[in-house]
């Protein structure tokens, strides 16, 4: 197993970020705690790009055409940044809270949610509009990744000490549901998946960042101080969102510290090009 140098900070007094995405030249990722979505060069320059009216959890990603997707999980909606600066609904998905989200190929939009207190699920948001559930029972997913060829959606679940993944169908279904990964003691939360096809995963109790194979073998691992949220790669550099968390009981307390950090090292196998 290889392992890299330690990461460099680039930045700090962070809450909890949260869903960092390689996008335009920038890594974006969710301050949550705070509502903001922040962006940051390579060197590090940081701006916040919008305020959302949740403060966690929320997530994102963007549609084919550029407008920016905000998962406002206590809403149970997904919305959408208008060219104008203005946010629409893009969805609404039910009562319950809502997590992670990724888009494939198809122009299909998955999000998951649910898990705390049992079962979570996966829905569907089609580019029709057609809002549906597509998978259950998930282990309070967390990071999900479809793979190049849109054939295969990826997902964390955090307390099955996993990666599950089902075959992509172009309407957006979701089967063949099997583990493609088991992580043993690993607590995948935010996951990233490189042109190898291997998939790091974020571990907070770890307080680490792993990369694995499908199977489950284990190619690196980066050791962390804090616990690990969620990681993205921007070409050759994997960008670590992490934070002091000592449990949900202590969330609130946990966010007012202020502990989170962005962090940054150098990786030899690059991250795919942004959908």
């Amino acid at each position: 197993m290889k392992t890299p140098k330690t990461p460099k900070t680039l930045l700090t007094g962070l809450g909890f970020g949260e869903s960092p995405r390689w996008h335009g030249g920038r890594l974006w990722f969710c301050n949550w705690g705070t509502g903001e979505i922040i962006s940051v060069d390579e060197s590090g320059g940081s701006r916040v790009e919008l305020t959302v009216p949740v403060k966690i959890p929320y997530c994102i990603d963007w549609l084919a055409d550029g407008r920016l997707l905000v998962v406002l999980g206590p809403e149970g909606a997904l919305a959408r940044l208008e060219p104008d600066g203005t946010m629409a609904t893009h969805a609404k998905l039910g009562e319950g809270m809502l997590n992670e989200i990724v888009l494939d190929g198809y122009g299909n939009i998955y999000v998951n949610g649910g898990g705390f207190d049992g079962p979570g699920n996966i829905f569907v948001v089609t580019p029709a509009g057609d809002v549906r559930q597509v998978a259950d029972g998930i282990e309070f997913g967390n990071g999900m990744v479809v793979t190049a060829d849109n054939s295969t959606l990826i997902v964390a679940e955090s307390w099955g000490n996993k990666l599950s993944a089902f075959d992509i169908a172009p309407d957006g279904s979701l089967a063949n549901r099997r583990v493609w990964a088991s992580l043993g003691a690993g607590t995948p939360d935010g996951i990233c998946l490189d042109s190898s096809g291997a998939v790091w995963y974020a571990d907070v109790p770890n307080q680490c960042c792993v990369r694995v194979r499908e199977g489950g073998e284990v190619l690196e691992r980066v050791e962390l101080d804090r616990g690990g949220f969620a990681c993205a790669l921007g070409a050759s550099t994997l960008y670590i969102v992490a934070a002091e968390f000592h449990g949900f009981e202590t969330m609130v307390e946990d966010l007012a510290a202020r502990s989170g950090i962005l962090a940054a090292i150098e990786v030899s196998v690059p991250g795919l090009p942004s959908r």
